[in-house]
């Protein structure tokens, strides 16, 4: 007689909130009111997908699927739709749930599963994130390449009433940046034709955390002075420090990044000494074209920059332009402490939120009150006051001013630091002095061929120039150069394709933007209506101006506001007849703007 219940092999879904019981102790009725909202997303999902809802445990489902292709494929569909009607949610609020995907067997009993199959998914799902999915490694050796998705191994994990440990991965959908990463590796990327380098982020070997951002400051010099020079082609910061922490093969980060040599290195800070060790490799052939060991005292950082700058230059290049050999040798700073806030300041900038610009211009104001004469703290004390106007953080003209001054200062200073230029550049530009504006650019893209920022910045002014052939190929530039690029790239190539009426990859553009702020709703919105979708594009309108309005109310300004005064304010910028009314007769279908 067969004592064991009969088996099957299905795939399974289990999802469970993450923090319920902080939500519902913070507002109950109002979490159980979204999580049922919730919950009956994910069963028609699950249908859609031809699954079975087997049950629901309060704030759990746990699903079944017959096949594996659609357990994951839904998974991915709830958790995409989950973050869309999330974003509009403050933190505190969003309701987010784990997921865990596992093929394996089941008892079907009474309409209900059990079984080791179902207890691996439940523990697969306390392992993924918040708003993320784990899957076993029998799912991901069923799915094999059938999805665009990433899955990263997360190694053998012990879990709970589990007797052997899990190979478990962590699904990760494909951004602009991971897309980009799987074609690099998957061809030979045509190399420039000239010296291409990419200098990867130091390793802090100082034993201590908290000196992480000094070696990637050291790093990020390093990637500045090199892109100074023309004869070379050096990808930008971003896209290097997308390789920080990982263990990379150096031929696979020259097909990724598309160049022939890598500088890799480490920085060691004890006390008043700095140990400096940097070596440049061949990514075809791994060969060692050059390596040095720096032992100095820490005020001797920037000859240390200088030295490993020019030493790579003159290994890669048949000769070193006097003038930029001497530029290589200009010392920024005397004061070490104003050095120290500069980078402690980068930290922040780099993070790009509200919070830490503003930390980063409170440290740049402290590096320039040590060293009044640090062209490079005014420069960037400037480009805190920009990116508040560029995100809207600031109302009217408040801070522009005060970019100018420092921008301006910045250049009486030193007036070959391209960053320089294009701050006034922007500024220029705000104030509607367009040939003072390109001249500026100009300038900027003189001094430093490669920077890579610069580039895209100057496609943005370009569109409302009315230029967007040129700003087409300055933001392909910036790409090239930049080719794991940060979110903001993708939104000034999406107002070229709107601009270029190319609707559809406009909006792809956008969506590529994990967190979409005010005017990605509106331009989105503005796409839409070109193509007819009037209720999708009057849903990102109304988000549009919502979301204006929580701004404005945080900066103390009285509501409600005039929706149709939001849109003007970015029509202004066009300085093209045509493209104006373009903008604003899409927005009109849209119920943003008015004749």
């Amino acid at each position: 007689m067969e004592d064991r219940l009969p088996r099957k092999l299905a795939a399974i879904l289990y999802a469970d909130v993450a923090g319920y019981s902080r939500l519902t102790g913070e507002d109950e009725d109002a979490t159980h009111r979204l999580l049922a909202e919730y919950l009956d997303l994910i069963s028609a999902s699950v249908e859609a997908h031809r699954g079975r809802v087997m049950h629901y445990a309060g704030d759990a489902v746990l699903a079944m699927f017959d096949a594996v292709v659609g357990a994951v494929s839904g998974a991915v569909v709830i958790q995409k739709e989950l973050q869309t009607r999330n974003q509009d949610l403050p933190d505190e609020r969003k309701v987010q749930f784990r997921i865990g995907v596992n093929l394996g067997d089941v008892i079907e009993d009474r309409g209900d599963i059990y079984g080791d199959g179902v207890n691996v998914a439940a523990r697969l799902e306390s392992l993924a994130d918040p708003g993320g999915i784990c899957i076993s490694e029998s799912v991901r050796t069923a799915v094999g390449k059938k999805f665009d998705l990433g899955f990263e191994f997360m190694g053998e994990q012990v879990v709970k009433n589990i007797a052997e440990p899990l190979r478990a991965y962590r699904v990760m959908p494909r951004t602009a940046e991971t897309k980009q990463a799987a074609a690099s590796s998957s061809r030979n990327t045509e190399l420039p034709d000239k010296p291409s380098i990419a200098v990867l982020p130091f390793t802090n070997m100082s034993g201590d955390p908290e000196q992480e951002y000094f070696s990637d400051g050291i790093t990020e010099d390093i990637i500045t002075e090199l892109s100074r020079f023309p004869t070379l082609f050096v990808i930008a910061r971003h896209s290097t420090f997308f390789f920080k922490g990982q263990a990379v093969k150096i031929e696979e980060v020259g097909k990724k990044l598309g160049v022939k040599y890598v500088v890799e290195g480490s920085v060691r800070k004890a006390s008043n000494r700095v140990r400096v060790t940097a070596q440049l490799v061949d990514t075809v052939t791994s060969n060692h074209v050059w390596a040095e060991r720096y032992d100095r005292e820490l005020e001797d950082v920037f000859a240390v920059q200088d030295e490993v700058t020019q030493a790579i230059v003159s290994s890669l290049s048949d000769r070193l332009e006097a003038a930029d050999a001497e530029r290589a040798k200009h010392k920024p700073t005397d004061s070490m402490t104003a050095y120290d806030y500069l980078l402690r300041g980068r930290e922040h900038w780099h993070r790009l939120k509200r919070e830490d610009i503003a930390q980063a211009r409170s440290m740049y104001k402290k590096a320039i009150e040590l060293d009044p004469q640090y062209s490079r703290a005014h420069t960037l004390l400037a480009a805190t006051h920009i990116w508040d106007k560029f995100m809207g953080w600031s109302i009217s003209g408040e801070g522009i001013e005060e970019a100018r001054e420092a921008a301006e200062k910045a250049l009486v200073l030193d007036d070959r630091d391209g960053s320089s230029h294009a701050m006034l550049g922007f500024i220029c530009f705000f104030d509607g002095q367009d040939d003072r504006a390109e001249a500026h650019f100009e300038r900027a893209l003189s001094l430093n061929p490669n920077d890579a920022d610069v580039a895209a910045f100057w496609s943005d002014v370009l569109v409302y120039l009315g230029r967007t052939e040129e700003a087409l190929r300055f933001i392909s530039k910036a790409r090239q150069l930049n080719p794991f690029p940060p979110e903001w790239y993708h939104w000034f190539f999406a107002l070229i394709l709107f601009s270029s009426r190319r609707y559809e990859e406009a909006i792809g553009a956008i969506n590529q933007i994990r967190v979409l702020d005010r005017w990605h709703h509106a331009y989105r919105a503005a796409c839409l209506a070109q193509l007819g979708r009037t209720e999708a594009a009057q849903h990102d309108a109304q988000t549009f101006v919502t979301m204006r309005e929580k701004e404005l109310a945080s900066l103390g300004q009285s509501l409600p506001i005039n929706r149709f005064d939001l849109a003007q304010e970015r029509a202004d910028r066009y300085r093209l007849k045509a493209d104006r009314d373009h903008f604003l007769d899409s927005l009109r279908t849209a119920s943003l703007s008015k004749k």
